[in-house]
């Protein structure tokens, strides 16, 4: 299962673990960007949830489970990226971004590890950020909210630990995805620079100075998923070109 599967960082991952003959179910609030994203692969299944919704997290899931057999991997993906100034940012947007970025890690990886834990085997992957590891200037809820869910993957490892379930992090830096060119319209039409002086304004921030490429996430994803990746557990892997 791959929550925010419609798109960017998830459909890649989607589509990596398709090729190699899994099932996968990807879900998002968007049936009709899921059933593009399923209409490229087989093995891809679109289905309609919201992650900041327990119920439908919990009726979700089981009706996946219910169809395709207990899930032995699941990758929380689905999240919101936005900034504020942190002496201006209103209560209801940090709940907004908390409630999507971390109650929707919580909420998913729950339903989907009991499962893991009663079949003895599992890879339980969360997409963080570098943000979750440093501030982010104007980025108090979002960087927060990426710091907990990495606090939450550590838990999830040593709860899980000895029982054949594995939980990680993902912690990309800037990475071209839908939300990262919408970003970079908002620069060229704010500051007038070209596409390429907004996509660098962003880049930079890499240690390598350019964007990654939603196929090098999905490659680690795919190495932690490998039987082989036993002994990874608890970690945050970053993909930023350098260190942080």
């Amino acid at each position: 299962m791959i929550t925010g599967g419609g798109s960017g960082i998830g459909e890649a991952i989607a589509l990596a673990l398709a090729a190699e003959g899994a099932q996968v179910t990807i879900t998002g609030r968007r049936i009709d960007a899921l059933e593009e994203t399923a209409a490229k692969a087989e093995g891809l299944h679109p289905l309609a949830m919201d992650v900041t919704d327990e119920a439908n997290v919990v009726a979700g899931i089981k009706s996946a489970v219910e169809k395709r057999g207990p899930i032995d991997i699941h990758v929380a993906n689905a999240g919101i990226a936005e900034t504020s100034p942190f002496v201006k940012t209103p209560l209801a947007f940090w709940r907004k971004i908390m409630t999507t970025n971390l109650d929707g890690v919580f909420l998913t990886c729950r339903e989907s590890a009991a499962g893991m834990v009663e079949n003895g085997w599992g890879r339980i992957i969360v997409i963080s950020s570098i943000a979750g590891l440093k501030g982010l200037k104007y980025g108090a809820a979002y960087s927060a909210s990426k710091h907990g869910v990495i606090g939450l993957t550590r838990v999830m490892s040593e709860e899980f630990m000895g029982k054949g379930v594995t939980a990680n992090a993902i912690c990309p830096g800037y990475v071209r995805t839908p939300i990262v060119e919408r970003n970079t319209d908002l620069i060229m039409q704010r500051s007038g620079l070209s596409r390429a002086e907004a996509e660098a304004s962003m880049s930079k921030s890499n240690r390598h100075r350019r964007l990654v490429e939603v196929a090098e996430v999905a490659e680690a994803a795919m190495w932690l998923c490998h039987p082989n990746s036993g002994s990874i557990n608890g970690q945050t892997i970053e993909i930023n070109g350098g260190q942080t």
